[in-house]
């Protein structure tokens, strides 16, 4: 239902969607701007797309908590606690578990949202995935959802975004190699290009700091 309702509201403009492989592995690696990222891309690939929710999200105990619970579990989110030492491991495994089945997994390798509207360096765990699974990766540019969803705005307003899908990355022949950080890095690397060549941006060699850190 809210696939037709996001792009009769929106009409965003799409790029490369047939580019996305139907089947098999996917991560779908992506710049991001605004909270509503998370729904967008589902919502518009073709195919389904997993990405990692606060497990805070399916806990609650009121309507509101219930219904957030609902709405993220129907979206395919994966939960995972934040703020705990494995955090970020568990993230890892959550991931790797949806691509060994053959999904699709959405990441972003900046860690947090741009603030600067910026591309900044990429962390290492997008290149972990793809060389754990062997999934291709498909780089994503989104353009505009931070007019659609500023930060500090809890509802949507309408503007039109793009979404671009560029073609698929093979990193099979790092195959066996995945435990070297020169090589993880050379792979996350590459990603990070291909987002930058799609969306525009300015490329910013350093990482983003997150928003509780600034």
């Amino acid at each position: 239902m809210l696939a037709p309702l996001l792009k009769a509201v929106f009409r965003p403009h799409v790029e490369g969607i047939e580019d996305v492989p139907p089947e098999g592995p996917v991560i779908f690696a992506s710049n991001h701007l605004s909270f509503i990222d998370s729904i967008i891309i589902p919502l518009i690939a073709p195919r389904s797309v997993s990405f990692l929710a606060k497990a805070e999200y399916f806990e609650g105990g009121n309507l509101r908590q219930r219904m957030a619970g609902a709405f993220f579990s129907a979206m395919g989110a994966v939960p995972v606690r934040r703020g705990q030492g494995r955090a970020a491991v568990a993230a890892l495994d959550a991931g790797i578990e949806v691509l060994n089945k053959g999904g699709g997994f959405g990441i972003y390798p900046e860690g947090t949202r741009s603030l600067d509207g910026k591309l900044h360096r990429g962390h290492t765990g997008v290149a972990q995935l793809a060389l754990s699974t062997g999934a291709l990766v498909v780089p994503v540019a989104l353009l505009g959802t931070d007019k659609v969803q500023p930060k500090g705005k809890k509802l949507p307003r309408v503007h039109r975004f793009t979404v671009r899908f560029g073609k698929p990355l093979d990193f099979s022949r790092y195959e066996g190699m995945g435990a070297s950080p020169p090589i993880r890095r050379a792979v996350t690397d590459e990603i990070m290009y291909a987002i930058m060549e799609l969306s525009g941006q300015e490329y910013v060699d350093s990482y983003h700091k997150r928003p509780d850190a600034a």
